[in-house]
């Protein structure tokens, strides 16, 4: 069985990482969204939340499943029998960043493959901090997230 884990703090999920999944879904037997618990970025959403979200994107993808993880990415990668990790590369300015990281979870778990995808075009821009944002100041952010993500960002900010 190939198995892909695609990790992230997801807060929120957007239509970019849905777009990434569903096409991650497409070459992978199973998919393993893997939320961060532990995280340097402050997040909005607490881990329970930010699951369930996920959960409710990606709802209708029968090989994906959503999870979250503490520690290391490639111990819990080993943990699930990944053999990929899929990241996701949306300008040039994520490269440097993510071969890096790349790099070191080579280093880390050689028998681990890192593979990137890119999102489609209409999806270059979106960021999960952008879209905080955007709902932080009461802009519409429907075109961006899926509607249970949309409450959930009004319901935070309202």
């Amino acid at each position: 069985m190939r198995i892909a884990v695609y990790p992230g703090t997801f807060d929120p999920i957007t239509n970019g990482h849905q777009y990434l999944v569903k096409r991650a879904a497409r070459l992978f037997d199973r998919v393993v969204v893997a939320v961060a618990r532990q995280t340097t970025k402050d997040t909005v959403f607490g881990l329970s939340q930010r699951e369930g979200m996920a959960r409710a994107v990606l709802a209708d993808i029968d090989n994906v499943q959503v999870t979250s993880f503490n520690g290391l990415l490639m111990h819990y990668a080993r943990e699930v029998n990944a053999s990929v990790v899929l990241r996701g590369l949306r300008a040039v300015s994520d490269f440097e960043y993510e071969f890096q990281l790349a790099g070191m979870n080579r280093k880390l778990a050689p028998e681990i493959e890192t593979l990137f995808l890119t999102p489609a075009e209409t999806y270059t821009y979106i960021s999960s901090s952008l879209v905080r944002e955007i709902a932080r100041l009461g802009g519409d952010v429907s075109e961006f997230v899926h509607p249970a993500v949309q409450r959930a960002l009004q319901d935070k900010f309202s």
